[in-house]
């Protein structure tokens, strides 16, 4: 069996994973892997950029030869090598404990109980909750889905297509470590400095693949293009700008603005200003949106990996 079919197999078997199965409660592997680099940190740490890039490369580069030495030792199977692909990538992506974490907040909203939806938040991202009214909450939910369908789907697959196995777990630790150590704290301004930049890199293409995805697969193409085109670069990241503005266009609706994250407050500029403010409703929105990005992600990278495979061939 060719690469490329082990691929496209073994990815769609890990989707279905993940959509039946979500994440495990305990012992997930990527909780593993931030055990091990916290390990890591723990020996490593200096306030400098060249011992922060050293951590990068030492857990980063881990993971990819695990996945190397594993793809190896699987290379004779076909069906070992299916099993591999889908495991890795049941292990990498979060598509479905995404949308458990949104909709429950979704409900807690629907419901009237704000403080139940703030409790809930911290599971999905880091704002400050307290800070925040009902529609402030379903922003932040909006946001966020839209965020992490590039990082906890698209991105993954991306990197699977291009590296396979070794791609599938590298992009997920580059990812895990920027969110350990690539804040802009005390402690990590120097040394999370490289696995911050690593991840804006390996975040590049998976985010302007799932920001043309949303734009296809949304309610509203033209707006999505609109607001991508105008208000994505004004975003502070490069690669949450084009995947936000384009969910807000294709929904519809206004992102951005004034938020907290950890006591500091940060402006941000507003996405799809001609969009209406996000209500409760559009977590369920945002999430049926993400869910179709993903599986359009999947068959656009297995069909460029069997392209690529048949290529070099």
């Amino acid at each position: 069996m060719g690469a490329g079919r082990v691929f496209a197999y073994g990815t769609a078997a890990g989707l279905i994973g993940d959509l039946l199965l979500g994440d495990p409660r305990r012992g997930h592997p990527v909780a593993v892997f931030g055990r091990a680099a916290g390990a890591v940190e723990r020996v490593l740490w200096r306030d400098h950029r060249g011992w922060g890039a050293l951590h990068t490369v030492v857990c980063a580069g881990g993971a990819v030869v695990l996945g190397g030495v594993a793809v190896r030792a699987v290379r004779d199977s076909a069906v070992a090598s299916v099993a591999l692909t889908g495991a890795a990538t049941w292990a990498v992506v979060g598509g479905t404990s995404l949308a458990r974490e949104a909709r429950a907040i979704g409900r807690a909203l629907e419901e009237g109980d704000v403080e139940g939806a703030r409790a809930r938040l911290p599971h999905l991202c880091g704002r400050d909750p307290q800070a925040l009214d009902a529609d402030g909450i379903a922003r932040a939910v909006v946001e966020s889905v839209a965020e992490n369908t590039s990082d906890a789907v698209v991105g993954a697959l991306v990197w699977g297509a291009v590296g396979g196995v070794p791609g599938l777990l590298g992009f997920r630790a580059v990812n895990t470590l920027d969110a350990m150590v690539g804040h802009k704290s005390a402690r990590y301004r120097r040394y999370g400095w490289a696995s911050a930049r690593l991840d804006d890199l390996a975040g590049w293409p998976g985010a302007r693949l799932t920001a043309v995805l949303a734009t296809l697969a949304g309610d509203d193409p033209r707006g999505a293009v609109r607001a991508w085109r105008a208000d994505s670069a004004q975003h502070p990241s490069p690669n949450a700008g084009p995947v936000e503005a384009s969910f807000a266009g294709a929904l519809g609706v206004r992102l951005g603005g004034t938020l907290s994250y950890g006591g500091r407050v940060e402006h941000r500029p507003v996405l799809n200003g001609a969009g209406r403010g996000v209500a409760t409703g559009d977590i369920e929105r945002a999430v049926r949106l993400s869910r179709r990005v993903g599986w359009l992600a999947l068959g656009v990278c297995v069909a460029a990996r069997r392209i690529a495979k048949g290529r070099t061939s």
